[in-house]
């Protein structure tokens, strides 16, 4: 039995023919209360403590050009008051998954963060998604001060976001 591979010729992303990951270009929020953000704590394979977080403002905005969209989520929730701003898109093998890369400012100090989004429904002027970025909770903590409790120890904090642009 004789198994033959054919040669695949992989299409930048953007080029023509492919399919669109985001929406049209222009700018676009998230309605009250059409959004989800979740943080959890896990130690070791363990989650400890979770908590839903209200986002004070999300929004996408995506360029004309072949510039990188923005996404920016504001959080004022009294566990957690910072502004997570993601800036870099990476296509991913499918073309329903980005990954995104940007900061985390707590406190005037910014954390890098990488969110893996998945793109569940993509429309003209519509995109549902849902994201989750791992952070290393005691590089966080050094670096910005922030804490989640202080009788719950935690060796890495999951960022669940997942909302309705439009």
């Amino acid at each position: 039995m004789t198994t033959v591979t054919l040669p695949r010729d992989p299409t930048p992303p953007g080029a023509p023919g492919t399919p669109r990951r985001l929406p049209l270009p222009g700018h676009y929020t998230v309605a009250p209360g059409r959004s989800l953000v979740e943080l959890t704590a896990w130690y070791g394979p363990l989650p400890v403590r979770r908590r839903r977080l209200t986002p004070a403002e999300a929004t996408l905005t995506v360029p004309d050009a072949d510039a990188h969209p923005t996404f920016r989520f504001e959080f004022d929730d009294r566990h957690l008051k910072g502004v997570l701003t993601l800036d870099h898109d990476h296509a991913h093998g499918d073309v329903g998954t980005l990954q995104l890369t940007g900061d985390l400012g707590i406190d005037g100090t910014d954390f890098p963060v990488l969110l893996r989004l998945r793109v569940v429904d993509r429309a003209d002027d519509r995109l549902l998604f849902v994201g989750a970025a791992r952070l290393p909770y005691r590089l966080l903590r050094r670096a910005t001060g922030y804490r989640f409790g202080r009788l719950r120890p935690a060796t890495r904090l999951r960022l669940l976001i997942a909302g309705e642009l439009s």
